[in-house]
């Protein structure tokens, strides 16, 4: 029988007592105890309590000779410090804590959580990007999150100026999730604290570090893990190549999520990162209903619209390709297939010389929004070049 991953949840359990809490906080924040090593010594022992007991003598048969515990004191201290600023322990296999965050490898044992909890088990789209963002950039990170949080998506981002920030004040109305690489009450950065108060009338923000904590850089990874690993999809927004938004990409790839990238010009470094993700494959995102068509196979349905969004724009939602004996094809390749036949059919009807793009489509008798995205990727990867006046041509040698 297979075991289910680290992190994942089974059935939520009853709530814990508040001594068990805080013996579980204590073994975490005990010297060299991780997540993995936390799970490991919980499977061992049983309880926090024992666990904590066992666990000098473990660390002085691996060489630790002067190992100290994190006291209870600490750990006493932390968890009212959190519950008098209102925030609540969320542990693994607890109600509330997010499905998709515990299938992740390193999913954090408990997550602080301040706001709206409810928040956290509905289905959710990170926008993310560059702090120094463009004027462009942050109009495009607004649009996109607002039409999905009318979709009835909660936007997560890191709570950061430029796109984050932009992010997260488009989806107020509908409920947003912010994370903190540091304590809950530490806001970072502090141009953005009207922000975060804002965020918890119908949201959340939420954290692994203690209450209190001031991040440094290398934290601002980890916490990055979170944002993915809450998410069905990343949305980036203008990231640069060696940037932090560009190794939340990474993260969110290797979580098996969906990333999906904004193009820009290829001359401003913001874009960069965005540019290598769509060349490496990331969807292109020219629009809400792109994102919406790329993260809901046909055998799903999303959520539903909100009545002000479902007037404004009709479902996008592709038909089920069926295979034989009553199979269905997984989205990723199924997918994967229908982008492939596309790119062949553009470069079967173009040639060295030049067709208008209007014509193309016409003739390839598919809605526009379908074949522009393909002729971009097609175009992004040296299998077709633009003309002045919007013609198209094959390049053959390619």
């Amino acid at each position: 029988m297979t075991q289910p991953p680290s992190g994942a949840q089974t059935s939520p359990q009853p709530r814990m007592s508040e001594d068990d809490r805080i013996a579980r906080l204590q073994l975490l924040r005990s010297p060299r105890v991780g997540p993995a090593t936390y799970r490991r010594l919980m499977a061992a022992h049983g309880t926090a309590a024992e666990a904590l007991r066992a666990l000098p003598d473990l660390a002085r048969s691996k060489g630790v000779k002067s190992y100290q515990l994190c006291s209870e004191h600490m750990a006493q201290r932390e968890y009212f410090s959190g519950k008098k600023i209102g925030a609540d322990l969320i542990f693994e296999h607890e109600a509330g804590y997010p499905r998709l965050l515990a299938e992740i490898s390193d999913a954090p044992p408990f997550l602080w959580v301040l706001g709206q909890h409810e928040q956290l088990t509905r289905p959710c789209v990170a926008v993310v990007g560059a702090r120094n963002a463009s004027s462009l950039g942050t109009r495009m990170a607004h649009r996109l999150a607002a039409g999905l949080a009318e979709a009835g998506l909660i936007i997560v981002s890191g709570l950061a100026r430029g796109i984050d920030a932009a992010a997260h004040a488009a989806s107020l109305p509908h409920g947003t999730i912010g994370v903190h690489a540091g304590g809950l009450d530490v806001i970072y950065p502090a141009e953005n604290s009207e922000l975060a108060k804002s965020i918890l009338q119908k949201g959340a923000r939420i954290s692994e570090q203690p209450i209190g904590f001031h991040p440094t850089a290398r934290f601002f990874p980890k916490r990055n893990r979170l944002i993915s690993g809450l998410c069905q999809a990343v949305v980036i927004v203008e990231a640069a190549a060696k940037s932090g938004t560009f190794i939340t990409a990474r993260q969110a790839l290797e979580q098996g999520r969906e990333v999906l990238a904004v193009p820009g010009h290829p001359m401003d470094a913001r874009a960069a990162g965005c540019n290598v993700l769509i060349r490496d494959g990331a969807c292109l995102v020219r629009s809400v209903d792109d994102i919406l068509q790329a993260i809901y196979p046909a055998t799903q349905q999303p959520p539903p619209l909100s009545p002000m969004a479902a007037q404004k724009r009709p479902q996008t939602i592709q038909a089920t390709l069926p295979l034989p004996h009553g199979k269905t094809q997984p989205y990723q390749t199924r997918r994967k297939d229908l982008v492939q036949t596309l790119h062949k059919q553009i470069l079967d009807r173009l040639s060295a010389a030049p067709l208008a793009e209007d014509q193309l489509i016409r003739d390839l008798k598919k809605p526009a929004a379908h074949v522009a995205p393909a002729i971009t990727e097609l175009e992004l990867s040296g299998r077709l070049e633009r003309h002045p006046g919007g013609l198209l041509a094959r390049i053959h040698n390619h």
